[in-house]
Parts: structure tokens; sequence; C-alpha cells
């Protein structure tokens, strides 16, 4: 795929030098304009973007750092390249507080002038990228993204969208599978913390031993193999965002640690005697009520109102069923494309399976059920036969063959073909030979609408 040219603009006071600078960056694929003197540069910049500009520093009248802040002023991500005869150290500090990218001094060798334009097109492009990756993050976390219309899942969104924006510490309550980090993520990427560090920590999977190291670093020689000093999460996180997973799996060690951190925003290495400051946010989840661990002496009450400023309660799935179908299509889009099936709906019976199924997995357990089905469907769309056995477990007909609604002739040949399915396992092979047609029939007899 052919890329647009690098726009260029090369300034000076000296037609000679402006001659061979075009010349020579035009033979290297950039477009290339030219202005002669300050000016005309600042005039040029006003009315088109360019990617990089090189100027002379020392020209009559407007000057290069003329130029160079004219144009941090009106097109800030235009980079800039100083060139001048006056080497000093004194200019070209200016000139970098100011802006440039770089500064060059004459006489300049051709080569390191194609050197210098290429790693400023580099950095650019990986600002660029940074920008994009950001923006995507921000996208996918906003809070349009989440999908649920039932009025306990539209507190969720209410609550996340007025505390995001603060610096209060949050606790997420919810089981597994209902999308705690999804919210703790959402929270920070809507919060003036969303280009700094978001750090999720399972206190659950790490071994007690090393959950204090992980967390809070430790110092070189603190304990046998320890033979560095380490930074921890707390300090990775400076600025950012902590998610403290699980977090009733922390022991009563780390909970006072945690909570002089709450306390004082400082923390100790293990084995250390600084008290270091680090400025991050924490939002907690678990998957218990904490309270009954505060009783029994195995969570720190103290702790628990440090972390339970705002909390957040997320429903399990089966106290929002009327949200499943608009999950489960929104999954069926997503994962359709990241399998490259085209697969056009879930049929109305397998979506009536999956509305009565109770989903002890919640929302992850739904994602991953639908894309099973994808996977493993050979149909255009889902049907009851693409369904785990433990989701077909729970329905004892599908669908009833005797309905209070008088059927056409149609439904009447497609819910016995169903019945006869589910009689087999999903066996069609041995469907068709029970039904007397071929598998082509079969499919076809699924297929309609």
């Amino acid at each position: 795929m052919n890329r647009t040219p690098a726009h260029l603009l090369v300034v000076d006071d000296d037609p000679v030098t402006l001659t061979l600078l075009k010349e020579v960056l035009s033979k290297e694929g950039y477009e290339v304009e030219t202005a002669l003197g300050g000016e005309a540069a600042i005039e040029k910049g006003k009315d088109h973007l360019f990617d990089i500009v090189i100027t002379d520093v020392r020209m009559s009248g407007k000057d290069g750092m003329d130029v160079l802040r004219s144009l941090k002023k009106n097109a800030p991500e235009t980079t800039v390249i100083m060139i001048t005869a006056f080497g000093s150290i004194e200019t070209a500090i200016e000139a970098i507080r100011e802006g440039a990218f770089d500064y060059i001094s004459k006489p300049f060798k051709l080569e390191e002038i194609k050197i210098t334009v290429q790693r400023a097109l580099s950095q650019r492009k990986l600002i660029q990228e940074n920008k994009q990756y950001r923006q995507e993050l921000l996208t996918k976390y906003q809070f349009e993204n989440f999908l649920g219309r039932t009025p306990e899942i539209l507190q969720v969104y209410k609550t996340i969208a007025k505390v995001a924006d603060t610096k209060s510490t949050v606790l997420l309550y919810g089981e597994s599978g209902t999308g705690k980090e999804l919210v703790a993520r959402s929270i920070h990427y809507n919060s003036q913390r969303s280009q700094r560090p978001f750090i999720p920590v399972d206190c659950a999977s790490l071994v007690e031993t090393l959950l204090e190291t992980e967390l809070f670093g430790h110092v070189r020689g603190a304990f046998t193999g320890a033979l560095f000093t380490k930074k921890g999460l707390f300090e990775e996180a400076d600025e950012g965002t902590l998610f403290l997973d699980e977090v009733s799996n922390l022991n009563l060690s780390v909970q006072t640690k945690l909570l002089r951190f709450l306390q004082e925003h400082e923390i100790k290495r293990v084995g250390g005697t600084e008290s270091i400051k680090v400025d991050v946010r924490v939002i907690a989840a678990t998957n218990q009520a904490l309270e009954p661990m505060i009783k029994k002496g195995k969570f720190r009450e103290d702790l628990f109102y440090r972390l339970n400023v705002v909390s957040i309660t997320l429903p399990p799935l089966r106290e929002r069923k009327e949200d499943i179908p608009l999950l489960a299509n929104h999954f069926l889009g997503k994962l359709s494309e990241e399998h490259h099936k085209t697969l056009s709906h879930i049929s109305p019976e397998a979506m009536e399976i999956l509305m009565r199924y109770h989903w002890p997995g919640n929302v992850r357990e739904l994602e991953n059920t639908v894309e099973r089905a994808i996977i493993l469907s050979i149909h255009p769309i889902i049907l009851p036969e693409d369904l785990p056995q433990k989701v077909l477990g729970s329905e004892k007909t599908i669908p009833p063959f005797v309905t209070e609604k008088p059927l056409s002739l149609k439904d009447v040949e497609k819910n016995y073909v169903l019945k006869v399915l589910q009689e087999t396992k999903g066996n069609k092979k041995k469907t068709a030979e029970i039904l007397g047609i071929d598998r082509t029939t079969l499919y076809r007899i699924l297929e309609k609408e």
C-alpha cells in the first residue's frame, strides 16, 4: 500500500542552500517545499501543515527562533530541526527548550541531514501510535460500550461516571466474571490518570510470601535471593491506578502496609527503612463480603473503611437476564470477526436456551459460550446443537413441540427435526438417518427462518 510522503519545509535566506536541501530530500522520497527567509516560512506555516520544518537559525528579519515559536503556537505537532553556523551551546539549549527536535551545526553533512529527518519521522510515528493507542483505550472503556439496560447495571454506569474523575478509593463487589476489572479500567481511563499506568494485581494468584515484595518491592539483601533492589507495583503505578483484585486474599501483614499507604501515601520496600512517597489510586475488588471476615479477624476493619469510600456492586447475569440477548449478539458480532466467520444471528431456540441458563460464570461464561458456538458452528446461524452440554442440560425440551399457538407446516417440520436432534445429542448423521433424509436436506431445514 502506497503511503503519503512526508511533507517537509526547508527555510533559509540562502537560495543555494535551499536548492541543495530540496534536491537531496526530494530524492529521499519526501514532498519538499522551500521558504526564502523567516517571514515566508511563518506565512506558509499558517496555511499549510508540515510534518517537518528544517530552518536556519540566523536569518535577516525573522530568524529561526521566530519560526520555531510561530510553528509551536500554530502547528504544535510539526517537528522542527534547527541549522546554524553558530554552534554555541546556549543557542542549542534555547532551541531545544523552545521545542526543537534537534540541532545541526554548519557546515553540515548531507548524510547527517538525512538521518536526522529519519529520526524525526520515527519519533512522530511513535507519538501518533501512542495517541492512537490511548484513544483506543478510551474508546474501549467508554461508558457507552458497557452493555446492559437493566436498572441495576444502569446504576453501575452512573456511579462510575460520578467517581471516575475523583481521587476516591473504590471497592468493587461482584461474582467472578461480572466484569470487575472492566469497571476498574473504565474508571481509570475516564480519569485524569488515563495516560499513566493501570496495573492489575490478582491477589489470589500470587503466593502469600511473594505478594508483599510484588506490591512494595524489596532492597538488596532483604531475603535469600534478593540480589538487587527491586521496585514494587506501587512504585510502577506511580501517578496511575493499582487494581487489587480479590483483595480478601491479602494476609494481615500486607493489609497493614496497604493501610499505611492509604493513610500516609507512602510505602517502604521489604527490608528497607526509607519511606517512599507514591501517588497511586487504589481500586479493590472482592467476590465475597468482607464484613464476615472482619468478625473472624481475617480482615482489618480500619482497612475496610479506607477501601470502601465508594462501593459498586456488579449484579450477576442471572439477575439481569434481559441483557443476555444484547450481550450475546454483541459477542457474536465481535468474535465472528475475530475468527473470520460470518454468522448472521443466534436462532430463537438457541437464544431461549441462553436466557434460561443460570450462568454461574456470568458475562465471562456467556462470552466463552458464544465464542465456542462460533468456532464449532457449520451454519450461518448459531443453533442449539452449537451450545455446550452444560448449557443444554438446563433445558428439558427444545423447543416444546406442542404449543398453544397454531404452527405452520414449516415450523412443525423444523421443531420436529430439532426434537430428534436433541435426542441424538446433536448427532446430525444419526438424526438424518432417523428422519430418512440426507444431511444436506437436514441443514436446509435447520437454516429455514
